[in-house]
């Protein structure tokens, strides 16, 4: 249960500098909502990698490009997962950054922590 809610207080904390990314992408620099949000997600995944090796998993006896390299194409998964559902709410009419909410809540919960636990940051025996 620690690592659980370890994990999800990395994915907060990961999500709130992705969140912070796209707004100021989206106010300041006038880029779409999509491609602020993909800029979003970049700048959150190494935060959330970082975090993920050093404090949620303690994962640090493999050698990190290995884990990172794992990270990718999980990480692959969640950017497609995260735009295809921007992409369908905010052509439904969803605001960008309910829809950004809503998405990356289902993902985190349905698709990250299960893949962060079970496959990049497995335990090695």
């Amino acid at each position: 249960m620690q690592v659980f809610i370890k994990t999800n207080m990395a994915s907060l904390i990961a999500s709130l500098f992705d969140y912070c990314i796209t707004i100021t992408a989206v106010t300041f620099f006038e880029m779409s909502a999509l491609k602020a949000s993909v800029a979003g997600l970049i700048s959150g995944a190494v935060l959330n990698f970082l975090l993920g090796r050093h404090w949620v998993f303690m994962q640090k006896e493999e050698r990190s490009y290995s884990q990172a390299l794992r990270y990718l194409k999980v990480w692959c998964g969640n950017l497609i997962l995260n735009t295809s559902g921007m992409y369908i709410l905010i052509n439904q009419g969803v605001y960008y950054l309910t829809a950004k909410i809503i998405i990356s809540v289902l993902v985190a919960v349905g698709y990250n922590y299960p893949m962060q636990k079970k496959y990049v940051f497995k335990q090695i025996r």
